[in-house]
């Protein structure tokens, strides 16, 4: 009985270390990689959509934006990616800002842009 009762417990300390260890995967850059529709709510100038690209190379991640209807890539001026969370710095009509994502799912990811207006990413297959 005592066998059993100590085999049960293990079984149970196993499972729960399996589950809690999987909560807390961390992204990968190469979550981010690749073109994001990110769609900032309610500025100013009303709700803007921001076609996005990121690359990662050598360890290092680059992102591109465009930023009017000419369809010219532009370089951000940084980007860094820490656990789940991507903060890119750039300056678009004028405004050096930054955009803050947490991912939420497989294509969403969602944040903020300069911690003022809500913004959300989603993955253009």
């Amino acid at each position: 009985m005592r066998k059993l009762l100590f085999n049960t417990l293990g079984l149970l300390i196993a499972l729960s270390a399996t589950f809690a260890l999987s909560s807390f995967t961390t992204v990968t850059p190469e979550y981010y990689e690749g073109k994001w529709e990110v769609t900032v709510f309610d500025t100013p100038q009303g709700t803007a959509t921001i076609p996005m690209r990121f690359e990662t190379a050598d360890g290092k991640t680059k992102g591109y934006f465009i930023e009017d209807a000419s369809g010219t890539e532009k370089e951000m001026t940084s980007v860094s990616i820490s656990g789940d969370n991507l903060v890119a710095y750039f300056n678009i009509t004028g405004y050096d800002v930054y955009l803050s994502l947490v991912k939420k799912d497989e294509d969403v990811s969602r944040g903020s842009l300069m911690d003022m207006f809500n913004a959300e990413g989603k993955r253009v297959k």
